[in-house]
C-alpha cells in the first residue's frame, strides 16, 4: 500500500472535523467531508473539497455506519480516513476496516485501540508497567462483593461506579452511602449496556479533591516517544470537560517531571504510535497521581497544547500515519505560554440541558493571543441528534493572569451568539469565581458551587433585547415617529 497521503476523508462533524480540515488545508492536502441529512448545510461540508452523503440523522445511519464510511472514501478518492475526535475514533473494529480496505489510517494501530479501550485491561496493563492505579475491583457482580472489597481494603466512602468501556463520562455513578449501593450498581449496569452495548463495570475509589490531569503524547512508528507536557482538565460537568489549561496550575516541577516521564513509560511500553493521551487523576491532598485511562485519539482539547509549544498535533498525526519519524527531540519541545479553552456548547447554562435550533446571530471578534474552532456559522440549525459542543475558544499568554484576562473579554464582550442558548454565562461565572482564579478547584467544583455560578450570570437577555427592539420598531410602524425624535 502506498503510505503517501494524497487526500483525507474526514470521518466526523462540526468542530473535530473543521479542525482536522484546517490542517489539510494548510498542507494542501484535498479533503472530503461525510454527512447526514440534517448536516447537509454544516459547517465542515462547505470546508472540505467535496462531501458525501452518507444517511439519514441518526449516528448508527451515518456517523457510525462503518461500511458507509469506507464506501465514501472509495467514492471520493481518499486514500487515508481522520476521525477525529468521538463517533469512530476509538473504535478498533473501524480501524481494523480501514487498514484492510488497504486506507491509511490516522491514528494508533487497531490492536492498542482495542486494549486501551477497556478500562479493566487498560488498568491491568498500566499496572503491569508499574504506573500507580487507583485501589479498585473488576467486574463486581453484586453490591455484597463491593461491600466486601471495601472491608479487605480498608476503602471507605465515597466509591465510584464505571462503564469498563466507557468515555465521555457516561456509565458513572459515584456511590456516598451505602444504601445507595444497589441502585448504583443497576444504574451504572444499565448506562453502560445502552451507551457501549456492554454492561460490565469496576469500581474505584472515589479521589474527593481530585484533579485531572492528562499528559499529551506523540509517538512514530519508528519507536521514538515524546510528550508535549499536560494539560489540566479539572472543571467538568456531568464528568465531561468544560474548561481547560496548559500548563497545569495544580502541580510543581517534580510532579510534572514525574507525571509526564510515567505517561512516556506507558505508551512506549505499549507500543504506541499516533497523538494520544494518558489520564491521570491527582489526589490534592497527598500528592499522589494515579493512572485514569489513555485516550487512543485527538482530545478535543489539543489545542492549548498547541499553543504553548508550537506544535501541530494533526499534521504529525499526518506524518506518522506516513511512517515518517518524528523531526524534533524531547529537549526540542519548550513551552513558554499559557493557555485555556473553554467548551462552548449549545445548552441552557443554568440546567446544561441541550438547545436546538438556528443561531440567528453569531458575532465573534478575536484579537491577538487567541484562536477558535468553530463548527458552526451564523445561519446554522443545531440539530438535536448530536453532541452539543459548537465552538472551542482559547486564549494564551505569557502566564495565567493573561490568559484569563483575555477569555473573560471574549466571553463578556465579543462574542454574541443568539437564537440558540449556550455555556457562556456559566463559563464566565466559573473563570470569574475567586477560587478558579487562585487555582483552586476540584472535580466537583461546579457541583458544589452551581447556585452561586447561576447567581454570578450576567443581567439581561440579548433575545428580550431584540424583542425590545422589534416591539419599538413596530409601535413606530403603527403610530409614526414620535416628536420627541
Amino acid at each position: 500500500m502506498d503510505k503517501k497521503i494524497k487526500k483525507v476523508l474526514v470521518a466526523n462533524r462540526s468542530v473535530p472535523a473543521v479542525r482536522v480540515i484546517q490542517t489539510c488545508k494548510d498542507r494542501k492536502i484535498p479533503t472530503t467531508a461525510v454527512y447526514s441529512t440534517p448536516d447537509r448545510l454544516a459547517a465542515h461540508v462547505f470546508m472540505a473539497t467535496d462531501a458525501v452523503h452518507i444517511g439519514e440523522a441518526p449516528p448508527v445511519e451515518s456517523y457510525l455506519n462503518m461500511e458507509k464510511i469506507i464506501a465514501a472514501a472509495r467514492k471520493s478518492g481518499a486514500n487515508a480516513i481522520h476521525p477525529g475526535w468521538g463517533f469512530l475514533s476509538e473504535n478498533a473494529k473501524f480501524a481494523q476496516m480501514v487498514q484492510d480496505s488497504d486506507l491509511i489510517w490516522i491514528g494508533p494501530s487497531p490492536e492498542v485501540i482495542h486494549k486501551m479501550g477497556d478500562k479493566i485491561e487498560s488498568k491491568k496493563i498500566a499496572k503491569e508497567a508499574k504506573v500507580p492505579t487507583i485501589p479498585g475491583i473488576n467486574s463486581p457482580k453484586t453490591a455484597e462483593e463491593i461491600r466486601t472489597w471495601m472491608q479487605e481494603e480498608d476503602v471507605a466512602l465515597p466509591i465510584i461506579i464505571k462503564a469498563s468501556s466507557g468515555g465521555g463520562g457516561k456509565g458513572m455513578v459515584r456511590v456516598t452511602h451505602d444504601s445507595e449501593l444497589e441502585n448504583a450498581l443497576a444504574q451504572a449496569r444499565s448506562e453502560a449496556k445502552k451507551s457501549f452495548g456492554n454492561d460490565e463495570i469496576l469500581v474505584e475509589k472515589f479521589i474527593e479533591k481530585g484533579r485531572h490531569i492528562e499528559v499529551q503524547i506523540i509517538a512514530d512508528q519508528h519507536g521514538n516517544v515524546i510528550h508535549l507536557f499536560e494539560r489540566e482538565c479539572t472543571l467538568q460537568r456531568r464528568n465531561q470537560k468544560i474548561i481547560e489549561e496548559a500548563p497545569s496550575p495544580s502541580i510543581d516541577d517534580d510532579i510534572r517531571q514525574s507525571i509526564c516521564e510515567t505517561a512516556v513509560q506507558l505508551m512506549r511500553t505499549i507500543g504506541y504510535s499516533s497523538a494520544g493521551t494518558v489520564e491521570f487523576l491527582l489526589d490534592a491532598a497527598t500528592g499522589k497521581f494515579y493512572f485514569l485511562e489513555v485516550n487512543t485519539r485527538l482530545q478535543v482539547e489539543h489545542g492549548i497544547t498547541e499553543l504553548i509549544t508550537g506544535v501541530d498535533i494533526v499534521s504529525l498525526m499526518l506524518d506518522i500515519a506516513q511512517g515518517d519519524p518524528l523531526g524534533f527531540l524531547q529537549e526540542d519541545i519548550r513551552p513558554n505560554r499559557w493557555a485555556l479553552e473553554v467548551r462552548l456548547n449549545a445548552e441552557d447554562p443554568a440546567t446544561f440541558s441541550p438547545s436546538f435550533g438556528n443561531i440567528s446571530r453569531l458575532h465573534l471578534n478575536l484579537y491577538p493571543g487567541t484562536r477558535v474552532s468553530q463548527g458552526v456559522y451564523e445561519g446554522s440549525e443545531i440539530p438535536p441528534y448530536y453532541d452539543s459542543l459548537i465552538m472551542l475558544l482559547m486564549t494564551s499568554g505569557p502566564d495565567r493572569e493573561t490568559a484569563i484576562m483575555k477569555m473573560e473579554s471574549i466571553l463578556c464582550r465579543n462574542l454574541r451568539v443568539e437564537g440558540v442558548k449556550t455555556l457562556a454565562p456559566m463559563l464566565l461565572s466559573i473563570i470569574r469565581h475567586h477560587n478558579f482564579i487562585r487555582g483552586d478547584f476540584s472535580t466537583r467544583f461546579i457541583e458544589e458551587h452551581m447556585d452561586e455560578l447561576v447567581s454570578m450570570f450576567p443581567e439581561g437577555d440579548s433575545e428580550e433585547d431584540v424583542l425590545k427592539i422589534a416591539k419599538y420598531i413596530a409601535e413606530i410602524s403603527a403610530l409614526g415617529t414620535p416628536n420627541w425624535i
